[in-house]
């Protein structure tokens, strides 16, 4: 008996296991490349939270920003995942917010988020600092879960205040954040029914994809770069803007402030009453890509203030009303290259006058080419002001390639009185002047 035991065993030996024959038992324990998520209690899962939403054929069905918010939400509630947006236009009476961990995904050219038309109204009385109520002299347009922007010509910049209706009293309308000015009667304080279509505030790790946004510039008034742009971020780091067409928006196209690590891909920003693309206020690490900006009312690209150690690489910067690209604050570190500047109304690149301390150092611009600007006056393909130092100019085609008496871009590289190093090396320069050097010490 012990014999015939002995002879149904077969020890197969390999990697460290022994196996029985016959044994048909599924081995669940965790395999040597598992590992918990940095900030959960479990590993990466293959399959995540996903709905659809639209008109129809979808899990929830609406085409306005309130089901859309449903969407985000609900995922965001199950600690990320994605919301599939059907094609058709979304009417917006409030941002899309976006949540933590939360891709919203469109379908490409067909999925329109468009701005409702918007309203304003000078308020009643003022609106105090910290405040979270106005009170409106025509509340007209104003409801209960509509995004409003408060301020007064004294409170721009980060001082408007862009928030919620959360209630209503009459003419009295409360919201979800407190107000970041005292907006005042005497400087003519009000309140208008405009806000991002998309924004993101305090946030990680979100993504959004294949999305129109339509900004109906001619039906709402202006909004300031600092608190509103077609899509807007603050604080929201890690975020990812993918395939997206910002246009007619009433200020600037894409904008994030203070948000580090985001990265900006084939989008384009056109026609929109400001900038098109606009990173600062100490946004570190950008990566803009294969984007273009066109015929937006002031610059194609506006590096803010401390924008750091960033990649702009193989965009186009075209037929904007102002400059190609805008650099200058504490602007250092960053490179760019490969991008086409042409056709835009004044330089095509503009360093801005800053002092030593708050100047544009250590950028590197290879590869460019910057052709044909200064449509609305004479202009430098390249013009550096201040006491910027350590530039590096390399592999760039600087041009103009009309016709002699419609050749406006006259400079090639104007560098002005202060500016400090700059390093010229391999760029083919074509222009009634190729450098302007106006250096006492060069």
């Amino acid at each position: 008996m012990k014999t015939n035991l002995f002879l149904s065993l077969v020890i197969v030996v390999g990697a460290g296991s022994f196996v029985y024959a016959g044994d048909t038992r599924k081995d669940f324990s965790p395999q040597p490349g598992e590992r918990q998520l940095p900030k959960a209690m479990h590993s990466a899962m293959k399959e995540l939270p996903y709905i659809a939403v639209g008109k129809d054929n979808a899990h929830l069905k609406g085409n306005d920003n309130r089901v859309l918010q449903a969407a985000v939400d609900y995922i965001a509630g199950l600690g990320g995942g994605v919301v599939e947006i059907n094609e058709g236009q979304y009417v917006m009476y409030d941002s899309l917010h976006l949540r933590s961990n939360v891709t919203v995904r469109g379908k490409k050219g067909k999925t329109i988020l468009r701005k409702a038309r918007g309203v304003v109204s000078a308020l009643a009385i003022d609106g105090d600092f910290g405040e979270q109520q106005i009170t409106l002299k025509d509340p007209t347009g104003f409801e209960v879960g509509y995004g409003v922007a408060i301020w007064d010509d004294r409170s721009g910049g980060f001082h408007t205040t862009v928030a919620r209706i959360t209630g209503r009293n009459n003419n009295t309308f409360s919201f979800d954040k407190p107000l970041m000015a005292d907006c005042m009667l005497s400087n003519k304080a009000k309140a208008a029914t405009v806000f991002p279509i998309v924004s993101g505030y305090h946030i990680e790790g979100a993504r959004i994809e294949n999305l129109v946004i339509d900004g109906n510039k001619d039906s709402n008034v202006h909004l300031n770069g600092c608190r509103g742009a077609g899509i807007f971020l603050y604080r929201a780091f890690g975020t990812v803007i993918k395939d997206c067409v910002v246009k007619n928006y009433n200020g600037d196209g894409i904008s994030f402030q203070q948000s580090n690590d985001v990265t900006v891909a084939g989008c384009v920003c056109e026609n929109n009453n400001y900038l098109g693309l606009h990173p600062g206020s100490g946004s570190q690490r950008p990566h803009i890509s294969n984007c273009v900006a066109r015929g937006n009312g002031t610059d194609g690209l506006f590096l803010c203030w401390r924008v750091r150690h960033g990649l702009f690489e193989d965009n186009i910067l075209e037929g904007n009303g102002q400059f190609g690209i805008s650099i200058g604050h504490k602007d250092s570190d960053n490179l760019i290259r490969r991008n086409v500047v042409r056709s835009n109304s004044r330089d095509g690149i503009f360093f801005r006058n800053e002092t030593l301390g708050m100047a544009a150092h250590r950028n590197r611009l290879e590869e460019n080419v910057i052709e044909n600007n200064g449509t609305q006056g004479q202009a430098a393909g390249i013009r550096i002001r201040g006491q910027t130092n350590n530039l590096v100019f390399k592999n760039n085609i600087i041009r103009d390639t009309r016709e002699d008496k419609l050749q406006s871009q006259t400079v090639g590289i104007r560098i002005e009185e202060q500016v400090g190093q700059v390093i010229l090396e391999g760029n083919k320069i074509k222009a009634k002047t190729a450098v302007e050097d106006r250096r006492v010490s060069k």
